[in-house]
């Protein structure tokens, strides 16, 4: 387990803010231990929220060329039939995955293959769930060229109402390689992907998935 480059830099003006605060509490109420000692759980407290937001943990990467892996930690809360209409104009299957403050926010790229297509939209911060966040909300679209075949699979970080910062890592021509990271979304919101409409759904709705560890769908 480490800790993820976009939370280091926050972890460390943290601590040193709430390292002043408390030593500056001992100045100011010297002799009361019981205030002083509330101030120091509270600051442990709020210190290892924001430090597990930013946990990187080492997975084996996967290797299976007919598996889609699922991109996010989190929970699946969309598998529909819908429209794509903003790269590939045609319908897929969608599989949407919601991910909360206390899951790993780093974003894993479900197959191995060539970023066939990269855009970043600046946009709102609706609630992830909300039906016009998919193509309202600040979010990037990517579209994945499978390395062994012509499939191709489309992938949309979409920011939410807490996580205002996507991070992403690829441009267009970047090579992937499965369950490998392509990207950060800040305190969590929601990953979407559209697979074929003949790939086999390997996972039903409230089911909880690790990034690049859990299969989402198998591939014709």
């Amino acid at each position: 387990m480490t800790i993820h480059k976009e939370g280091r830099s926050l972890l460390f003006w943290m601590l040193v803010i709430l390292t002043g605060v408390n030593f500056a509490m001992h100045q100011l109420l010297p002799g009361q231990d019981t205030v002083l000692n509330l101030i120091l759980l509270a600051s442990i407290i709020i210190y290892l929220l924001v430090l597990q937001f930013f946990r990187n943990p080492a997975i084996p990467l996967p290797d299976d060329e007919s598996l889609v892996y699922a991109p996010a930690d989190g929970k699946v809360v969309v598998i529909e039939e819908a429209q794509e209409d903003e790269v590939l104009k045609e319908r897929r299957k969608q599989i949407s995955i919601f991910m909360s403050p206390v899951n790993v926010h780093v974003n894993r790229s479900p197959i191995s293959g060539i970023v066939d297509y990269f855009v970043y939209h600046p946009g709102k911060y609706m609630v992830a769930w909300h039906p016009k966040a998919s193509y309202e909300n600040e979010r990037t679209t990517m579209v994945i060229k499978h390395a062994k075949s012509d499939v191709k699979l489309l992938v949309r970080q979409i920011a939410g109402a807490v996580a205002r910062r996507i991070k992403y890592y690829v441009k267009e021509g970047d090579p992937l390689v499965q369950g490998g990271e392509f990207g950060f979304i800040k305190f969590g919101s929601r990953v979407d992907v559209f697979v074929p409409l003949d790939a086999e759904i390997l996972v039903k709705i409230d089911d909880v998935t690790k990034g690049g560890i859990t299969p989402l769908a198998r591939l014709k």
